[in-house]
């Protein structure tokens, strides 16, 4: 049943919105964590571990001393990334520290794994210091096949990416800032064909100014909209060439002053609110609600307008709020609601393609494929106003969107490996199919325990 028919029986969805918290916190105990480590070679016998350790393990050794690219062959860094936070910006939760970061580190690993066949460790840093951060990542690399940094504060987010970008041969994004900017040109792309309008014609007004928001915003240029036609806010207002307060700190932050100055070409100015006026689409990605966004400012949006309201736990505003002021199609962040942009679905194929070509990044060229490859699995099922995206269940979604940003780094010449569509394609099929099959006998055999 969707939000249009459920929107009166307000007790009701809030009572829903707040299962998943409530599930979480009588199951986190129960399993204490989500992930472990198991064996991937077989232990025929004791004799077997002469094989994968000591005496035997020397001679791959010293091949890969003799050769170094053949760690990629002879261990599983093939398929290893760490996911990296220092817990200064958590979900909605803010500067929460590196342990109670945790548990979402762990989450995300388990979606990699389930997802993408990939095998990804949590490691939070006691640090928050970005040139720390910056030397710890670049000690792990000769584990790691990529890094996926998670959660880090911004500006300083901008800054860790950017200089591990160019100062490493592995793959590093930043879920916050290209997995959401993914996720949301898919939903964007399918939202605007449902009510007739387009991407480079629609008028976008954006609620929130950090790492996540303005890379949506790069993304979204990149993928065809007209910078123009973009307004981002702060908590401040309206981001435009005369905001001072910006200009002053450009130094620490370069990419929010070139919002300021690349968009809003009616340099309309004002509180937050003014920015809705006569907007196509509203993407959210600011303090979690209810109330951030109200609902007199939705209705002063264009026709069919569209609404992304991100936040997590608790987005910026209910559906059914956005629905009785107009919205024709509304998104959240979370799973419990029709429309889900949430990351999970970007980041486990994304980064499946990207280690099976081995390739050296991850561009935002990368990131515009597989957002088309996502509203494109979608719209083969059949879009409508509750469906843009696929869902996480939709699962034929990551090996397409693998074999699309596997072939748009080889284009690109960036990755070390070429395999043929196919060969990826099957490839991200029995990666992803094993790790589903194996969590599932675990369950089966109660190796994984039901909950009481």
């Amino acid at each position: 049943m969707g939000i249009v028919t459920e929107k009166f029986d307000e007790k009701k969805l809030l009572e829903k919105a707040q299962k998943p918290g409530k599930e979480a916190m009588r199951l986190h105990p129960f399993y204490r964590g989500k992930v472990e480590i198991t064996p991937k070679c077989r232990i025929r016998d004791f004799d077997d571990f002469g094989i994968w350790y000591t005496p035997g393990v020397a001679e791959p050794c010293k091949a890969i001393k003799k050769s170094p690219i053949k760690v990629y062959d002879y261990t599983n860094k093939w398929n290893t990334i760490a996911v990296i936070s220092d817990g200064t910006r958590v979900l909605g939760l803010g500067d929460i520290g590196p342990e109670a970061g945790l548990p979402v580190m762990e989450g995300k690993a388990l979606l990699f794994k389930y997802l993408g066949g990939v095998d990804a460790y949590p490691i939070c840093l006691d640090t928050k210091d970005p040139e720390e951060i910056i030397k710890v990542v670049k000690w792990l690399k000769p584990s790691f096949g990529g890094i996926n940094l998670e959660d880090i504060a911004t500006p300083k987010c901008f800054y860790i990416l950017d200089r591990l970008r160019r100062e490493m041969d592995i793959p590093v994004w930043h879920d916050d800032q290209q997995g959401t900017a993914t996720i949301v040109t898919a939903g964007a792309i399918n939202a605007l064909k449902i009510v007739g309008k387009s991407l480079g014609n629609a008028f976008f007004c954006m609620v929130g100014a950090g790492a996540a928001n303005i890379a949506i915003t790069r993304v979204l240029i990149a993928a065809g909209a007209d910078p123009k036609k973009i307004i981002m806010t702060d908590s401040k207002g309206i981001l435009n060439p005369d905001r001072k307060d910006i200009e002053e700190i450009k130094g620490k932050n370069p990419e929010k002053w070139k919002i300021c100055v690349n968009t809003n070409a009616e340099i309309r100015k004002g509180p937050i609110e003014k920015a809705f006026m006569d907007a196509d689409i509203c993407i959210a990605a600011s303090k979690p609600g209810p109330g951030t966004i109200k609902k007199t400012w939705i209705k002063t949006m264009a026709s069919d307008s569209i609404v992304f309201a991100t936040a997590n736990p608790v987005p910026e505003i209910w559906p059914w709020e956005a629905k009785e002021a107009g919205v024709k199609i509304f998104a959240t962040g979370r799973s419990d609601f029709p429309n889900q942009i949430n990351n999970s679905l970007g980041f486990p194929g994304i980064f499946r393609g990207t280690l099976d070509v081995r390739a050296e990044t991850i561009t935002d060229e990368m990131c515009i494929a597989a957002a088309y490859e996502l509203a494109k699995t979608a719209e083969d099922k059949g879009i409508n106003e509750e469906y843009i995206v696929p869902t996480m269940d939709s699962w034929d979604v990551f090996p397409r969107e693998a074999v699309a940003v596997g072939l748009r780094a080889i284009s690109q010449g960036i990755a070390r490996v070429k395999p043929s569509r196919k060969a990826l394609y099957d490839n991200a099929m029995s990666m992803i199919k094993n790790a589903r099959d194996l969590t599932h006998l675990l369950m089966k055999n109660e190796f994984i325990k039901k909950p009481d």
